[in-house]
């Protein structure tokens, strides 16, 4: 637990000084919105680009990779039904933003540290990274894409159709997925850059995970969580129960008895998805501007809780 502890206080730290920078205003007033462009046009694509050219994909193709993908799929399909019949109100890109907050885990900057403090082997978080990294989050981004250009359509009226082939471009385009889908090109070929121009990615790459805690603590500002003004405390807590409860109950489900594993295996994939709602979900919804209180709130809370979560996982399973 004392990794684990540790782990979590870096992140506050860090949230700590984004927050401290926007209190004062040291960045000026748009620095959040600044900082998540960043993250996501360069440094995000970068540290996709890295993480998955480094990775032996056919090495992570196994259970704990199928685990992550099922439950996140199945976490993303249960909150969204249940979102859409409570909350009737609720547009597609803010389900679906919601649906992320409740499913993506947050592999990038807990995941590994936790794999190797807590777990004993940092090769047990890399199935979960990989399949955010080259499907869950490129597939999530492209479908917010298509449903951002409907809703312009929808808000230009008759006659301002956006065509098949600028869909299909402009999804094409986006930075998250063609990092994604250069990784696993590089991959899979063993191609790598000459070494200035892979060291320049490398240090963008370095640039996502701090941004992107502070772009969070920004957001912080001014803005008191679950403030009833937002509207959206019950989206919260159902984003919050599905994220650390049903998540993890999931996992263990379909690890024991759909795929037989027992011991380490098992504990890790219950670890795993009991880790907090990534925080470049924020990202997502500061760039398609949708549930972006909502998913602040749901990183936060599912932050503060994710440890106790861990502590009845490993009480329960007997670690």
């Amino acid at each position: 637990m004392g990794a684990v502890l540790s782990g979590f206080s870096v992140i506050w730290i860090i949230i700590a000084v984004g927050y401290l920078l926007g209190r004062f205003r040291v960045l000026g007033t748009d620095a959040r919105i600044v900082l998540s462009r960043v993250v996501f046009f360069v440094a995000s694509p970068c540290l996709l680009f890295v993480t998955i050219s480094a990775a032996d994909v056919r090495d992570v193709l196994g259970p704990a990779f199928l685990i992550a993908a099922i439950t996140a799929f199945a976490m993303l399909i249960v909150y969204m039904v249940l979102a859409r019949l409570l909350f009737r109100r609720r547009s597609f890109s803010e389900l679906m933003v919601g649906g992320q907050g409740a499913s993506q885990v947050n592999a990038a900057n807990l995941g590994f540290p936790i794999a190797a403090y807590v777990l004993g082997d940092v090769a047990l978080a890399a199935p979960v990274m990989v399949f955010q990294l080259t499907i869950y989050l490129p597939l999530l981004v492209a479908t917010l894409d298509q449903s951002t250009m409907k809703d312009h359509d929808a808000d230009a009226g008759p006659g301002a159709r956006t065509s098949t082939f600028r869909r299909v471009a402009q999804t094409a385009g986006n930075p998250v997925i063609i990092g994604a889908l250069l990784g696993l090109l590089f991959s899979w070929q063993g191609w790598s850059f000459p070494e200035p121009i892979h060291n320049s990615i490398e240090i963008l790459s370095g640039a996502a995970i701090p941004l992107l805690l502070i772009s969070f603590g920004l957001s912080l500002v001014g803005n008191r969580p679950l403030d009833q003004s937002a509207g959206q405390r019950r989206d919260v807590l159902l984003a919050v129960i599905v994220k650390l409860i049903l998540h993890p109950l999931l996992a263990w489900a379909v690890a024991a008895f759909l795929f037989g594993l027992d011991g380490l295996a098992l504990y890790a994939a219950v670890v795993m998805a009991s880790l907090p709602t990534a925080q470049n979900v924020l990202v997502t919804a500061v760039r398609y501007q949708t549930g972006e209180p909502m998913v602040r709130d749901t990183v936060l809370i599912t932050t503060v809780l994710a440890i106790p979560a861990m502590i009845v996982v490993a009480v329960l399973l007997g670690v």
